[in-house]
């Protein structure tokens, strides 16, 4: 540092700047402040109490007076003494850094390569764990697969059986519809009780009580009497079917399908059927209902139908008093809609009774169902309500004739005789040979609500007229 001796020298400050050396000790700087040489921990001196001290880095005092020529030998000297320790320590934290980078990329390449090895050894064990399944189900032709309903021995009016599983199967193969949670698992189906509910067109249905105590319905379809479809059309059409939601149709919560093997799960419902609504137990004569319940059900399957023919191109296909449910409030809803596609039509052996649903156009030639088809069903649905008489005991009648039967089938309803007469015709004009001559669906809807509506209108002129009286 300088000898600054500046007589005129007033303010002075050079803290903070890093200088190095003794600071000389003159007038004016010995009347400076110690802190305007701070922060320059090199810096020592009498000024700021800091003894300077010797050290074998810098020249000694001898060397104050070696020509230019040794001075510059010693700068050298001293500057390879001070770099030598800094490049050893640059080239060991080099190596070091060397060493951690290559030990690191080692181990990712090991990883690498050990998840490549599994990932090909569980793609090899998953083909072969599936070559023997399809093996071990071709060699018998009595095994069943994926679970079976095996019937156990009771003695109960109803016949119990037991979801037994043949050989577990992965949960993802059975198929929620889209929305739907996931409240249980394909090994959980299989090992549910069941019990039989009844044996239909296509298939069979149980009711199956889960170990969670969700209780279900199972419907078996019988491959025997449904018609070959791939696995791939069979999914498509139950997204569709499955799409379908509405308060008058019982909806469908998931399904599965293996090798000869196709389930369809629904709700349950705890009131049973309209057909045993309708007739009873066979112990007891079967009494029609009051003509008002016949009204609310009819307008509830006429919502239900309505809403299949206009939400989507297909039909119910099988409507009869046995696919009409009774929900927790006794509304009615269908099920097994819309899965008459899957019917074989050259095996399909109906009894009498469900032959008589389906239309003169199908009867005869075995077509498909169609929306006209449904709308006929309706019709005999309606007579079977009315009356109480399934299908198999009603006569043939040209439409002129229906009221005076039902009217003889219903003695005790002669004060609603008008709304009872508009419901027949109604019956009437969906049970038309015709196709061409019978309402769509949304028409006779519209009919039903019509009466439903003239039905109030007269129990409110009806009810005025007696507390007037």
């Amino acid at each position: 540092m300088p000898a600054l001796n500046q007589s005129s020298l007033e303010v002075f400050n050079v803290s903070n700047n890093n200088l190095t050396g003794a600071i000389p000790v003159t007038p004016a700087l010995s009347q400076v402040g110690i802190s305007s040489f701070s922060y320059n921990p090199n810096l020592c001196g009498e000024i700021i109490h800091k003894p300077c001290r010797t050290s074998p880095f810098f020249e000694s005092p001898s060397s104050a007076a070696s020509p230019p020529g040794q001075l510059n030998e010693n700068a050298q000297s001293q500057s390879a003494v001070v770099s030598c320790p800094t490049s050893r320590i640059h080239k060991r934290i080099g190596v070091i850094l060397g060493l951690v980078i290559g030990v690191l990329l080692l181990i990712a390449a090991i990883l690498s390569l050990s998840a490549l090895f599994k990932k090909r050894r569980d793609l090899v064990h998953s083909k072969s764990t599936t070559h023997d399944d399809a093996e071990a189900v071709d060699s018998s032709a009595t095994e069943t697969t994926t679970m079976q309903f095996v019937r156990t021995e009771v003695e109960v009016k109803e016949k119990q059986l037991q979801l037994v599983p043949q050989r577990q199967e992965k949960s993802a193969n059975l198929v929620f519809c889209v929305g739907e949670a996931e409240l249980y698992t394909l090994e959980q189906l299989m090992r549910a009780s069941a019990e039989l509910l009844g044996r239909g067109t296509i298939g069979t249905t149980y009711k199956a009580v889960m170990d969670n105590h969700l209780v279900v319905s199972v419907k078996r379809l019988d491959a025997g009497k449904t018609a070959i479809t791939s696995g791939e059309m069979f999914e498509r059409h139950m997204e569709a079917v499955g799409a379908l939601r509405h308060p008058n149709l019982v909806p469908v919560r998931a399904y599965f399908q293996a090798k000869q093997e196709r389930l369809i799960i629904y709700d349950y419902q705890p009131n049973g059927s309209l057909f045993n609504l309708v007739h009873g137990s066979r112990s007891t004569r079967a009494k029609p209902l009051h003509w008002t319940s016949c009204l609310k059900i009819a307008e509830d399957v006429a919502l239900g139908l309505a809403y299949i023919h206009q939400a989507s191109r297909v039909v119910h296909g099988n409507l009869k008093s046995t696919n009409v449910l009774l929900g927790p409030d006794f509304e009615a809803c269908l099920t097994d809609y819309c899965l008459a596609i899957l019917a074989d039509s050259s095996l399909t052996d109906d009894p009498d009774s469900a032959g008589r649903y389906k239309a003169p156009e199908i009867r005869k030639s075995n077509h498909r169902a169609t929306p006209k088809s449904d709308v006929y069903a309706f019709g005999i649905l309606l007579l079977e309500l009315l009356t109480g008489k399934p299908p198999s005991q009603h006569p043939f009648l040209e439409p002129t004739d229906m009221p005076d039967w039902v009217r003889a089938m219903r003695p005790d309803d002669g004060e609603e005789d008008n709304c009872l007469k508009l419901l027949v015709e109604v019956a009437g004009i969906c049970s038309l040979t015709s196709p061409e001559q019978r309402p769509a669906m949304w028409q006779v809807l519209k009919m039903i609500q019509e009466i439903k509506e003239s039905a109030m209108i007269e129990d409110s002129v009806r009810d005025s007229y007696n507390k007037c009286s």
